[in-house]
């Protein structure tokens, strides 16, 4: 289920998707998403190898991950901003969000995030992409930490939410930054803080999105996810 709900990975689908299915894909989204990781590396490597402009490598490198990921993520953002700027109605929100397409707040949160994606990973190199990557993934626990509904009955956040226990949701979190500090070629500090930075921003946003929605869809998720990349990315440099 981690694999292929966060990658385009060919995978078989799982023979039942229950309440434990979906917290071990959840918990396991880090590990799911090393092969978006690696390829954002292999891109940073082969731009720096080649001597190429560090800020068309970046988007390439960015780029790479949203295809391998079908674009999941970049949509749930652009109808999470949709939703958020539209009305303060939930369910005029929530209907928006459904639709699929982008309006002008969409549009401008992809671009902002997408900027600040690219000029901070330019700035970076290989370490700062399988960073940024796997710790805008490990978020997915926090979204989906138990106390948080969903916004809507059905659909991928009511599978998953309030599916991972508090505890778990800490480990990964724990396991993120103690991982992060041994990144190759970064202060021993630099690595944790930049994965507290992604968490802190997804945190924010999860907490304004069950204000104003009464939970999380498969969008928020989305959302919280290239939000935490992007601040993860960013406190990397």
């Amino acid at each position: 289920m981690a694999t292929g709900t966060l990658t385009a990975l060919p995978v078989p689908p799982p023979r039942r998707i229950d309440r434990r299915v979906a917290r071990g894909a959840m918990l396991l989204a880090p590990v799911a998403a090393v092969p978006l990781a690696a390829l954002a590396g292999l891109v940073m490597y082969g731009g720096e190898t080649l001597g190429l402009p560090s800020l068309a490598v970046a988007a390439v490198a960015v780029g790479a991950v949203a295809l391998g990921s079908r674009g999941l993520h970049l949509d749930g953002l652009a109808d999470t901003a949709d939703g958020l700027g539209a009305s303060y109605d939930r369910e005029r929100a929530l209907e928006i969000m459904r639709r699929g397409d982008s309006g002008p707040t969409g549009v401008a949160a992809l671009v902002l995030v997408l900027i600040v994606q690219c000029g901070a990973l330019a700035a970076g190199g290989v370490t700062t992409a399988v960073v940024g990557v796997l710790a805008g993934r490990c978020v997915l626990s926090l979204c989906c930490v138990r106390g948080v509904p969903s916004a809507r009955p059905e659909g991928l956040g009511a599978t998953v939410a309030g599916s991972v226990p508090v505890s778990l949701a800490a480990l990964v979190f724990l396991l993120a930054c103690a991982a992060a500090g041994f990144a190759p070629g970064l202060p021993w500090w630099r690595g944790p803080a930049a994965v507290a930075a992604g968490y802190a921003v997804a945190g924010l946003l999860l907490w304004r999105c069950v204000r104003r929605l009464g939970g999380i869809t498969g969008d928020v998720l989305g959302a919280c996810v290239e939000a935490a990349t992007a601040a993860t990315l960013l406190a990397l440099v």
